[in-house]
């Protein structure tokens, strides 16, 4: 591994801010379930049920969202669409803190469907910017910032409400989102290559694209999330019955780290792995977990080889996901893998913490990583090898035609 690839990358022309207005971006977006979270709890003086269907309506509601603004990416540029979604976020935030709660989940449901898409645009700038020669490196890049966005993003919102109030927090989320937006919109870095560009604009039928390969790599990117969720869960249930509640944050900030070191070791690899071995492996290594046992300070050990596999795992499903669609309809397909991502962790909530209560942290790990697993594998089958090279796309395109 040497540092050399992430020079090459870095010295693009625009990746570099790309990557810095992204990572500024996502915070705001990060720390928005949280905050909901402790709106619902300490303002509105409800139950964690109420915070959870909040929080659940915000996600399907992104779910939902994410693949319908990548497709308008596609076909009407990153301009309109960063201006709708920012002004529905503006919106919602600062109409949020006098809502009473059944306009919030609503709220919650329609800022969800039209939330500011940064994390597949961003992907999808960074394969139009990066040469199909450097993705690896420069995905992950992405995902160890995506990493680091989860670390700042929920805990800037917890110090908020604790130090002020969850309104003027709401406030804050409200200022930083349309920061982001306009940010990204005076950026407006380019959603296709110069040589994707010259070849001009295709209309790709989405039937010679979303096949059965991509559709079950889809479904295996669920897993990933899934197991991470599920993960993050039992680690607060076991340090918390083993009265080490104090240590939580510690603990899954290291667990973070790992995947940190595990992205940057394997963005300066000179040849990647398949992403579903990668996925399968971690949601192996997941699964004895809770039952190694020992103090609390064991999990430090024990979280380490399927943490190392976490950001790898993610920039290499960005970048088969890349490879198996054509430019026109990238943003559609990463809105696509945003889509997987959010239904894995929201899925993961209920079923782990139903584990939980009923049989303990070690089963909670253990069913989340044989579940994964049994995802990988029915996905391996449909995966005739690696995704055809850029440039050498298996679908059919159409001249786009304007009437």
């Amino acid at each position: 591994m040497a540092i050399e690839p992430y020079r090459r990358v870095l010295a693009l022309p625009g990746v570099r801010t790309l990557l810095l207005v992204g990572l500024a971006a996502r915070i705001p977006l990060t720390g928005t379930g949280m905050t909901l979270t402790l709106h619902v709890l300490d303002t509105q003086r409800l139950g964690f049920f109420q915070a959870g269907l909040v929080g659940a309506m915000s996600m399907l509601g992104t779910a939902a969202g994410s693949p319908l603004a990548g497709r308008f990416v596609d076909r009407h540029g990153l301009r309109p669409v960063l201006a709708g979604t920012t002004l529905a976020q503006l919106c919602f935030w600062c109409a949020a803190p006098a809502l009473p709660f059944s306009a919030l989940v609503t709220g919650a449901l329609v800022a969800g469907v039209f939330s500011q898409p940064v994390f597949g645009v961003i992907r999808q700038c960074l394969a139009a910017m990066v040469p199909p020669e450097r993705h690896q490196t420069g995905f992950a890049l992405d995902s160890m910032a995506v990493e680091v966005s989860y670390m700042v993003g929920p805990a800037i919102a917890v110090a908020c409400v604790t130090a002020f109030s969850s309104t003027v927090t709401m406030y804050g989320v409200a200022a930083g989102l349309v920061g982001s937006g306009v940010g990204l919109y005076l950026l407006n870095p380019p959603i296709r290559s110069p040589e994707e560009s010259v070849a001009g604009e295709t209309a790709v039928p989405r039937r010679r694209w979303l096949r059965p390969g991509l559709i079950t790599l889809l479904g295996a990117v669920s897993a990933l999330t899934f197991v991470l969720t599920a993960t993050e869960l039992s680690v607060v249930a076991m340090l918390t019955a083993g009265d080490a509640t104090a240590w939580i944050g510690l603990v899954l900030a290291v667990w973070c780290a790992y995947s940190l070191v595990g992205g940057f070791v394997y963005g300066g690899l000179s040849r990647g792995l398949p992403p579903l071995v990668m996925m399968g492996a971690m949601c192996v290594l997941t699964a004895p977990v809770g039952w190694i046992g020992g103090p609390w300070w064991w999990l430090f050990a024990t979280l380490l080889p399927a943490g190392v596999l976490c950001a790898p795992a993610l920039s290499a499903t960005v970048d088969a996901v890349n490879r198996r669609v054509p430019a026109a309809a990238r943003g559609e397909a990463m809105g696509l893998h945003g889509t997987f991502l959010t239904v894995g962790g929201a899925c993961a909530g209920p079923v782990a913490g139903g584990l939980l209560d009923a049989y303990g942290p070690a089963w909670a790990l253990a069913v989340a990583g044989v579940g994964g697993t049994v995802l990988v594998l029915m996905a391996m089958p449909f995966q005739r090898g690696p995704a055809a090279p850029a440039g050498r796309p298996q679908y059919e395109t159409v001249p786009l035609r304007i009437e």
